[in-house]
């Protein structure tokens, strides 16, 4: 009987009691073991860590304090200073006894009017305003299936196996974190950009805390009537329109490099994305002729150069999205899994609709618990939130008495701490390469 050649000759499910995921008998697998790996991003190496904090509880709160001017009246609606002329008053006999604001140079009062007397209030005003925004630590455990340790005793090349589980383990890791700080990303960015068929631009603000998907629900189908729908691809007009109006909210200070002068920023986007924007007409000869140094955290990614003020950082695993019937649109994910068992999604290859992120270091951090090993004279074994996967075995008398059973298991947990979101830009297009896909 023929074998299918695409098919695993064997899986692990949560269904089976115990596996034996390890081929056993010599001769039938070659002397090198491999495994099929999944896309990495750049999205694990640039989001800010930290810590989470200790003995404050779950759910935490961050101040965040708003960008100030000063302004002409104590309201804080005129935008300015108000300068006045240097000045004194003469009280006769050439005696000058106050200052420019009227007040008695020997501090026996404080006047604020203009000089002369004149009544206006001369003085400008600085106003703070704040923000408190909430956030809660989550986690996610994984766990591979029961395994009998005995198994190694038989297997062919066990040392080769074991570091293909191992390696397989931490790849689910990588993707599980990528997909999380992605997500996270797009929940908390205040500012979703639709392009439009004008190559204009409809900027929807005070989107924090909804995700594209919820944005969709919201709105309807994307390609609708309104100017508010999706209606063409992403263009170097809209990227500009971000540019400018990141460096008026002040987002230069933490930019990722810094070119003539001008801030560099980082744009996460697919390589058909990137390609669209590069060819775009007339603006080739700007990354022909860019010779510029990179930043330094985006050097080690393989960034050789920027584009027009943004580095492209590829993620070829972005979300894309197909306009359903209904009304609502539905996320189609680049693979399709079965047992566990990821597999190429092809309807992802031609889904319409794709998003790229304007990544900012400042939008939010990502705080992971500590390893905890105990406190008050109580010890016990540290966990790591990070997602390192460690050999459990638990004694049972029933299922394992001799202790040969066992499985790994790794818990994810972090916090996203909202900082600066306004500085957070989701962009959805209609993507121009699907079209051509066959």
């Amino acid at each position: 009987m023929a074998r299918n050649t695409q098919a695993s000759d064997f899986v692990t499910g949560s269904a089976a009691a115990i596996n034996t995921i390890l081929a056993e008998e010599a001769n039938r697998i070659g002397s090198d073991v491999h495994t099929r790996m999944l896309h990495t991003s750049p999205w694990i190496d640039l989001v800010k860590k930290s810590a989470f904090p200790e003995g404050m509880g779950y759910q935490l709160t961050t101040l965040i304090y708003d960008r100030s001017l000063p302004t002409s009246d104590a309201d804080g609606d005129s935008v300015g200073l108000s300068w006045n002329s240097v000045g004194a008053t003469d009280s006769g006999g050439n005696v000058f006894d106050t200052s420019v604001l009227d007040q008695p140079l020997d501090d026996t009062a404080n006047s604020v009017q203009g000089a002369n007397g004149s009544g206006s209030d001369v003085r400008n005003f600085v106003n703070f305003g704040k923000q408190l925004k909430k956030y809660s630590i989550n986690r996610a455990i994984i766990e591979s299936p029961r395994i009998n340790v005995d198994d190694l005793r038989y297997a062919a090349h066990r040392q080769e196996q074991l570091r293909a589980v191992i390696d397989s383990l931490a790849e689910s890791t990588r993707h599980s974190w990528a997909e999380r700080y992605r997500d996270e990303y797009d929940r908390l960015a205040d500012n979703t950009v639709i392009c439009r068929q004008d190559q204009a631009s409809q900027f929807l603000t005070g989107n924090e805390g909804q995700t594209t998907d919820q944005l969709g629900a919201a709105g309807g189908d994307l390609d609708g009537g309104s100017a508010t729908k999706v209606k063409d691809d992403i263009s170097n007009a809209v990227l500009d329109k971000i540019y400018f109006q990141m460096i008026r909210k002040g987002a230069s200070n933490e930019a990722y490099g810094r070119e003539n002068g001008r801030p560099v920023f980082a744009l996460v986007c697919s390589s058909e994305a990137s390609n669209t924007i590069i060819k775009e007409s007339g603006f080739r000869d700007d990354i022909r002729y860019n010779n510029a140094m990179v930043g330094e955290l985006v050097k080690p990614l393989g960034v050789e150069r920027s584009f027009r003020g943004f580095y492209h950082l590829i993620d070829d695993l972005a979300p894309r999205y197909t306009d359903g019937a209904d009304g609502a649109i539905t996320r189609v994910e680049p693979y399709t899994v079965t047992n566990g068992i990821a597999a190429v999604n092809a309807s992802y290859d031609s889904a319409e609709y794709e998003v790229a992120y304007v990544l900012h270091p400042s939008v939010f951090e990502s705080q992971i618990p500590a390893p905890f090993g105990g406190a008050g004279g109580l010890t016990f074994n540290p966990v790591d939130y990070s997602g390192d996967f460690k050999w459990t075995n638990i004694l049972s008398e029933a299922t394992n008495p001799d202790g040969t059973i066992g499985f790994f298991r790794g818990i994810l947990a972090c916090a996203s701490k909202p900082i600066k979101t306004d500085l957070g830009y989701a962009v959805i297009y209609k993507r121009g390469e699907a079209a051509s896909i066959v």
